[in-house]
């Protein structure tokens, strides 16, 4: 299978596998975000007296390199040091969620659902089901990255198949298709305040829906699903079957057939969970439009950022695991005591203790990267060549996403990032009769389909952890050579449907125009 995907691949394949081999050869992930830090304040060094003549998108003052090696800066990192490291996104949702997922594995709950969902689902509808999971999760905000992606590799595992395909076609459908969803999620009223303000930049009256993108996201969900699928079947997962899955690996899924007590027991759970999920569906319908709803905040929203809602998500994950993992374990045999709680707990703390010292190293990298000022620099200058350029709108807009994938890999944030760039591209492509909604777009577009082959993405060690469960020789390389098929197609693929879609005039979303016109 391997020979043969290498044939099919060609050139592709050859240079996957170079990249693949040149990867795991470097240093552990968590050096090379310390030689990070290190080439960061050798460059601040070298660059401080350098005029870019840059002006920040916000607030119009002259952007320049900061030294990070000045001692009042080299103070600010020491004295931040604990702040970086506990404010890293990532941090409190793995965890927290962590110690719920925890109970439901070690309990046996989630075993006997991947048990009973694989006894009718048809192995070659395994890899959709998981890229569409995948898509849907962003109704949570970060839920996938600590419940789809290991999931995805755990239903392959236990399916017969690789798992690392299995958590590539999460990952896939996770990251890779951020930006694609059937459901709005709480990025779409977050990209559309950062367009707005940008949009007001050049007319300030200009207003921009939350939902300008909704049905090119649709469709674009369907286009993620059906190219995930594709590479996963066809191309990844021949090509992983050289990289031999371990044999000794804790708590492997047992695909054994479900007793009468396990299914009791699993039914049990399950109703708790339904019982959950109707009292909080009753909470949020009362909550609509409710400004003294304890959900909302005191303007009545629930999609907000700011929603005590939206805040809960990580919690809601954490009790929707736990309790139906101890209702489960209770019912099933496999606790008999509150200590098996406490212990399933620690069991999944463990396996985050590598996780945790790679964590500290990423977030005082992106830390460091960010206050230097060569993240913002860089994609200000990208987009003043851009302009410079003077190309076709079409062309001007697919330059957008590739600049915007090219970016992507420096400077993770999506929303950090839009609200650095969009006041450069939004005025920029109002003046050439672009409107808001069409460059928030294209931006959605190259920031979703170089996320999975950017170690800087808070994530993406998470992912090798995951994969290095199957493989413990598992590295950057190989996730990154695992993900490259998945990044060139969706970003060249995506690209064209964009233009396409836009050729034909389907409509972006809410009160999206293609097109800038000025009020008279």
């Amino acid at each position: 299978m391997a020979e043969e995907a290498k044939s099919q691949g060609g050139a592709l394949a050859k240079f996957l596998d170079v990249i693949e081999r040149v990867g795991n050869k470097l240093p552990d992930p968590a050096l090379l975000f310390v030689f990070g830090i290190f080439v960061t304040w050798i460059l601040s060094l070298l660059l401080v007296n350098v005029d870019f003549n840059a002006m920040h998108p916000t607030d119009e003052t002259p952007i320049k390199v900061i030294n990070l090696l000045h001692p009042d800066e080299m103070a600010e990192t020491l004295s931040s040091m604990v702040k970086v490291f506990m404010d890293f996104p990532p941090l409190g949702v793995v965890l927290v969620a962590m110690l719920g997922v925890g109970v439901a594995e070690h309990s046996g709950y989630i075993n006997t659902g991947l048990k009973w969902a694989l006894s009718f689902t048809p192995k070659k509808l395994l890899t959709p089901m998981v890229i569409i999971v995948g898509i849907l999760s962003h109704s949570a905000v970060d839920a996938g990255y600590v419940l789809v992606i290991p999931i995805g590799g755990v239903i392959f595992y236990a399916a017969g198949r690789h798992p690392l395909a299995g958590i590539a076609a999460a990952f896939a459908g996770v990251s890779g298709g951020f930006s694609a969803n059937f459901v709005p999620s709480a990025l779409d009223p977050m990209l559309q305040g950062y367009t707005q303000t940008a949009a007001q930049v050049y007319d300030p009256a200009y207003l921009v829906n939350p939902l300008c993108n909704y049905f090119f996201t649709t469709a674009s969900s369907i286009l993620i699903a059906g190219l995930g699928w594709l590479i996963t079947d066809k191309y990844i997962e021949p090509r992983l079957a050289h990289i031999v899955v371990d044999d000794d690996i804790e708590d492997a899924p047992e695909m054994t057939a479900v007793t009468p007590q396990e299914s009791r027991a699993f039914w049990l759970a399950n109703i708790s969970v339904v019982v959950g999920v109707i009292i909080l569906i009753v909470s949020l319908v009362l909550a609509v439009d409710n400004p003294d709803s304890p959900w909302t905040t005191p303007e009545g929203e629930l999609n907000s950022f700011n929603a005590p809602i939206m805040k809960s998500i990580v919690a809601l994950i954490f009790i929707f695991f736990l309790v139906p993992g101890i209702i489960y374990g209770y019912a099933s045999k496999s606790f008999t005591s509150s200590k098996n709680i406490i212990d399933a707990m620690t069991k999944s703390m463990n396996s985050m203790a590598y996780y945790l010292v790679m964590a500290f190293c990423c977030a005082l990298f992106i830390s460091a990267f960010g206050r230097s000022n060569l993240g913002i620099l860089l994609a200000i200058k990208g987009a003043e060549g851009l302009e410079a350029l003077n190309m076709p709108p079409q062309v001007t807009i697919v330059g957008i996403i590739f600049l915007t994938a090219f970016v992507n890999l420096l400077v993770g944030s999506a929303s950090g990032k839009w609200g650095l760039i969009g006041p450069v591209f939004v005025p920029m492509l109002m003046k050439v009769g672009l409107s808001p909604e069409l460059t928030q777009a294209a931006y959605r577009v190259g920031d979703s389909s170089s996320n999975i082959i950017t170690p800087l993405m808070p994530y993406f060690p998470l992912v090798v952890i995951y994969c290095q469960r199957y493989v413990k020789k598992t590295g950057i390389g190989t996730l990154v050579a695992t993900m490259l098929p998945y990044c060139i197609v969706f970003l060249i693929a995506w690209s064209i449907f964009l233009v396409i879609y836009w050729a034909l005039g389907l409509p972006l979303g809410l009160q999206a125009p293609y097109e800038y016109i000025p009020a008279s």
